[in-house]
């Protein structure tokens, strides 16, 4: 869950980024589409005076002083064209006759007024050109004209994409609404603004980026690199493992880095699509790292361990992957109508939801509901044993006691108090008051105490309980090292190391035996094999959402961990 101060520090910059993408937006529906060429006019010709850097024109090929010979469907310059005349019947095999060149000399036909409109008109958009240099215009010696034809097919694209600024502002407003109410998830509320405005900033920049210059298509990827980064450091923020949580913050670094290397370079405007579908995926990346990494899990032990989860866990997470991957489909929503990909990922995700992740999550529900009244069952049942055992058994033991006293039967009197310290044992073991009082860690005490005089060996204690946390999480990590230790005895050797820490970050247990080691499939056969021990530690950890891990080392021995989290 994020802080309300973190919440504001990524909502905030998500904003002003989704107001800067709105301008430039809006600002570049007052343009035209630019392939980089600037005209000047002399002497009646339409000539090429400079080319942008890093333009189409530049990657074209096209150089300062090229005379233009057609644009779009104006022809400025007729160029002569051979007249042939009949072929000799004698020769049918030689090439036909030319008797002249009409026009004699290349002839400018566009009015010089309409020439000079054109070079000095900022808005006048290129769609097929025809350029010629100027010394093959000025050197002709009748042969085949080396006119060169280019064609930009942008214009059309810049005249339809400047509508897709209103569905980048509708998916803004409604999506940043639609988040907030929580209808979506809860998992996503908190990050309702920084997703709108992932998911509307590439609509929205749109009609800059098709204006066709180097500075306008660098400006809004940019813009939408930057659109993506709130959202993306929300999501990280999501990830509870620390050390994942830094390997995502670097791999955001990283992909927003080779993204924004992409933009600024030039490869990307090669007539191929592969730079394009590599700057999609690098962008897109950005916030399906850190979505997937905070869905989890991303080790196997977590994977085995995902039922800890439970319904909510399992909607938390498959909400926090959809919207990691939700803007890499507005990026694709790049033609008209502009929604395409990004409706038919939200109409897959609803599908998906109402029919799979939804009964999985009632499954889920109901699941969890049956372990969490077995585990209260069972300490219930505990906890009435220890009350009869205490108030009835006990105390009439203890009146016998003091009968046999009484009657000088020394022998039975000690007999009746061992059987007595052997009941409050096993009051002790049900339900141990100094767990309620002192908290796990000197409980642990009073645990290793008893476990060393039946493990005939050393039982260790290393422990560091700065903080306690609730009773429920304190009583299923004292019951899980309590079942922990019980096999270490029966199954394992001395010594036997227990490791106890309590911060404010969480709990983490671990205990380990010298003994042979258990099996590696053993976790998994333990109700197969009637282990219950087994199934009740995992229960244990699942209930309170601790990783549970039970693994034999290479040289032997039994190593039990516990590693908790508050959420």
């Amino acid at each position: 869950m994020l802080t309300t101060q973190l919440r504001d520090r990524i909502s905030l910059p998500a904003a002003a980024i989704a107001v800067i993408a709105f301008i430039l937006g809006l600002a570049s529906l007052t343009s035209s589409y630019n392939a980089g060429i600037h005209w000047t006019a002399r002497a009646g010709h339409l000539i090429v005076e400079s080319v942008e850097p890093n333009s189409q024109a530049d990657a074209d090929g096209i150089r300062p002083g090229m005379i233009a010979v057609a644009i779009n469907d104006l022809q400025l310059i007729q160029i002569p064209q051979p007249v042939y005349g009949s072929p000799d019947p004698a020769r049918p095999d030689d090439p036909q006759p030319i008797l002249r060149y009409d026009p004699p000399i290349p002839t400018p036909t566009a009015d010089s007024l309409v020439v000079s409109q054109i070079a000095s008109s900022a808005r006048f958009q290129i769609t097929s050109l025809q350029l010629i240099a100027p010394e093959a215009l000025d050197q002709w010696s009748g042969e085949e004209w080396p006119i060169q034809g280019y064609y930009y097919p942008g214009a059309a694209f810049f005249d339809e994409n400047r509508l897709a600024i209103l569905p980048g502002i509708a998916i803004l407003l409604a999506g940043a609404w639609w988040l907030q109410t929580g209808r979506f998830g809860g998992a996503l509320r908190e990050l309702a603004v920084p997703l709108a405005v992932a998911t509307s900033v590439p609509l929205l920049v749109l009609p800059m980026a098709s204006i066709g210059s180097y500075s306008a298509q660098a400006s809004a990827g940019l813009v939408t690199i930057a659109g993506m980064l709130p959202f993306a450091v929300g999501l990280s923020r999501l990830v509870p493992v620390r050390d994942e949580r830094r390997l995502v913050s670097i791999g955001i670094v990283v992909f927003s880095v080779a993204a924004a290397v992409l933009v600024l370079g030039n490869s990307w405007r090669d007539n191929s699509e592969t730079p394009g579908l590599l700057r999609w995926a690098l962008i897109g990346s950005i916030p399906i790292l850190p979505g997937l990494a905070a869905a989890g899990p991303l080790s196997l032990d977590r994977l085995r361990a995902g039922a800890r989860l439970g319904a909510g866990g399992l909607l938390r997470s498959t909400e926090l992957a959809v919207a990691g991957a939700t803007p890499l489909f507005a990026l694709g929503s790049d033609r008209a109508p502009y929604v395409w990909p990004l409706l038919v990922w939200l109409v897959a995700v609803f599908v998906a939801g109402r029919f799979t992740v939804r009964p999985l999550a009632r499954l889920a529900t109901r699941a969890t509901l049956q372990r969490d009244l077995i585990v209260a069952a069972t300490e219930a049942e505990r906890a009435r044993l220890a009350a009869d055992i205490h108030d009835d058994a006990l105390q009439e033991l203890t009146l016998l006691v003091r009968r046999l006293e009484a009657s000088g039967d020394t022998e039975g009197a000690d007999i009746g108090r061992t059987v007595a310290d052997r009941l409050r044992a096993i009051c002790g073991d049900l339900r141990l008051p100094i767990l309620d009082d002192l908290g796990v860690g000197p409980a642990l005490d009073w645990l290793v105490l008893r476990i060393e005089r039946l493990a005939g060996g050393e039982v260790r204690l290393e422990r560091a309980d700065d903080v306690r946390h609730s009773p429920d999480i304190e009583l299923a990590i004292f019951r899980v090292a309590q079942e922990a230790l019980a096999n270490a005895v029966k199954h394992g050797a001395p010594p036997i190391v227990v490791r106890y820490r309590s911060t404010p970050g969480g709990i983490s247990l671990a205990i380990d035996d010298a003994g042979p080691g258990i099996a590696d499939q053993a976790p998994a056969d333990a109700e197969k094999a009637g282990r219950f021990g087994l199934l009740n530690m995992a229960q244990r950890a699942e209930q309170i959402g601790a990783i549970l891990d039970i693994k034999r080392w290479p040289t032997g021995g039994t190593h039990v961990a516990l590693e908790w989290r508050p959420r």
